[in-house]
């Protein structure tokens, strides 16, 4: 797999993210959507804790943000940068939102909806996938977070 250098700069940006939420003692993990321009027009991490709200997670942030930028629910022609795997329930919206596009670094092989639905895919039916992207760095934080946590 390879990695494009402008995959790698907008994964840092949600890698960003990701260390606010873990600054703030959420599960770090962030994410971007950006536009077919190559605009960053939603951004977020999980804020789960700080909402007392299970659906309050980075890709539901982001996405919420980037549907009220562009000022309506579909974002065809967008990418999603996520630092983890989407879960069931994100990768369900994902679909929803028809983007084109979802790139995330580290795998989920506990929550992620690959686990779910191993033989198909909830996203768009034309929408390419990109996993691994940093993904080193993406499992380090949330390695990092969870041992402080044991």
């Amino acid at each position: 797999m390879t990695q494009t250098e402008t995959d790698q700069q907008y994964m840092r940006i949600a890698l960003d993210e990701a260390r606010q939420a873990y600054d703030a003692d959420e599960v770090p993990i962030g994410a971007v959507v950006v536009s077919a321009r190559g605009r960053v027009i939603g951004r977020g991490h999980n804020l789960t804790e700080a909402l007392s709200d299970v659906s309050a997670h980075a890709e539901m942030q982001a996405l919420t943000a980037a549907a009220a930028t562009l000022g309506g629910k579909y974002l065809s022609g967008c990418t999603l940068y996520v630092t983890v795997e989407p879960c069931l329930m994100c990768a369900g919206a994902i679909g929803w939102s028809q983007l084109s596009r979802i790139v995330y670094g580290a795998s989920d092989p506990k929550r992620g909806y690959r686990s779910f639905l191993p033989s198909c895919t909830p996203f768009h039916p034309r929408a390419t996938v990109t996993p691994g992207v940093l993904e080193e760095e993406c499992a380090a934080l949330m390695q990092s977070f969870f041992k402080s946590k044991r």
